[in-house]
């Protein structure tokens, strides 16, 4: 049935609706961007209060795979999409059998495990000529042995679950065969991928839109700094990195969407590692089959968001190649901009942070702040690079967010 016209209505007087399973930042600002072309819009989230729920025009509260509720968001909408990647995919399955859905099950499914990703990066690396660092899979002690007795190159190295890993969580560095071994037992000695240790200069992604027709654009390369696995700043500008590195990682991502036959928005994570080169070598890291929080910078510094991609390609709608009109720096405000260097708790001094130039606060309507926690972004945006540099230093220094990487 798509394409899916703006404003439009079934035969029945159905407004066209737009469906998105998960209720977080990424889902509201989904719903933001639908609604602003005139679509209706459901959201499926058992959390009563989720930043999404709260703004759409329908909120199913049921769990993720509640076959009712599943039913009847395939009823109220006439495509489907996700916000995050760990909702099951046999419920993006079951979707698909009466409605469009993007990403669809099996993209997700590959998302969701470390094991199948890496194995598909790996068939993508001669077309898109970008690998990622040498792995081995640990799913039974016959591996872990083996690894222990012939793979001592993958030591120092990082041993992630293959499931459910995400802002470093699931995740336990090893320098020695001993220490993998502890490591495997502390993860519950399930599947597990551990990677070598990589000397890195840099970390970027890489935002590409696939539509239903195979029509693709990327918005450029943006260099990401993190702070104990969670992003904390995002670098968007000319000049964020070098030239040929940023051309091979567009090149890269757009390779891997097509080879997935990917639909919609996807984020692909790269590192930048010290191989001796001039400027650096590219290793692929992972995929996000949906929006980024790398990717937030683009609601004001470009004429056309992730989000608003997300909801061309779902709608089948044609996709605008993005421009980016001013340079910018992404910060992410966790929960600890909360509380003081006490642990008591304080409201940011907001003022102070809009007073300075080309300030845009994003909040996401979460009440409870608590560490590590998402509860909105900021993005300066500025005439040239200088002077966002110098608000985002000084709007850090208000936050309480000392010594963070804005050069």
């Amino acid at each position: 049935m798509l394409p899916l016209f703006p404003g439009s209505a079934d035969a029945a007087g159905q407004p066209a609706t737009l469906g998105v399973l998960g209720g977080g930042q990424l889902g509201r600002m989904f719903v933001h961007a639908a609604q602003r072309l005139g679509y209706f819009t459901a959201v499926l989230e058992p959390d009563p209060q989720s930043p999404a729920g709260l703004v759409s025009h329908h909120h199913i509260q049921t769990a993720y795979d509640d076959p009712a509720g599943l039913a009847q968001l395939a009823q109220l909408c006439q495509a489907i999409t996700t916000e995050f990647e760990n909702v099951p995919a046999q419920a993006l399955q079951t979707l698909a059998l009466t409605r469009p859905v993007a990403p669809g099950a099996a993209v997700v499914g590959i998302a969701q495990n470390r094991i199948e990703e890496k194995a598909h990066f790996t068939a993508c690396a001669d077309v898109s000529g970008v690998g990622c660092a040498p792995y081995a899979v640990i799913e039974m002690p016959a591996q872990l042995q083996a690894v222990q007795d012939g793979r001592a190159d993958l030591l120092p190295g990082i041993l992630k679950t293959a499931r459910m890993g995400y802002d470093g969580k699931g995740q336990v560095r090893v320098r020695t065969a001993a220490e993998l071994a502890a490591a495997w037992a502390e993860l519950g000695r399930g599947a597990c991928v551990l990677e070598k240790m990589l000397s890195l200069t840099a970390e970027c992604s890489v935002l590409v839109a696939r539509g239903w027709d195979g029509q693709v654009v990327s918005f450029a390369p943006q260099r990401n700094v993190h702070v104990d696995g969670i992003l904390a700043v995002t670098h968007a500008y000319e000049g964020n990195m070098p030239p040929a590195l940023a051309t091979r990682a567009r090149d890269a991502a757009v390779s891997i969407a097509q080879h997935l036959g990917y639909v919609g928005v996807l984020c692909v994570e790269f590192f930048v590692v010290d191989d001796g080169s001039a400027h650096g070598g590219l290793v692929v890291n992972e995929m996000a089959p949906r929006p980024h929080n790398s990717g937030h910078y683009t609601l004001d510094a470009c004429d056309a968001s992730q989000f608003d991609l997300q909801v061309h390609a779902l709608a089948g709608l044609p996709l605008p190649q993005p421009r980016q009109h001013s340079p910018a720096i992404m910060l992410n405000l966790l929960g600890e901009v909360w509380f003081d260097a006490s642990g008591q708790r304080r409201e940011p001094d907001w003022l102070a942070v809009l007073r300075l130039p080309g300030t845009h606060l994003h909040l996401y309507g979460k009440t409870q702040a608590r560490a590590g926690r998402k509860m909105g972004h900021l993005t300066i945006t500025g005439p040239d690079v200088v002077s966002v540099k110098t608000a985002a230093r000084r709007a850090a220094d208000v936050l309480g967010l000392p010594g963070l990487d804005v050069s």
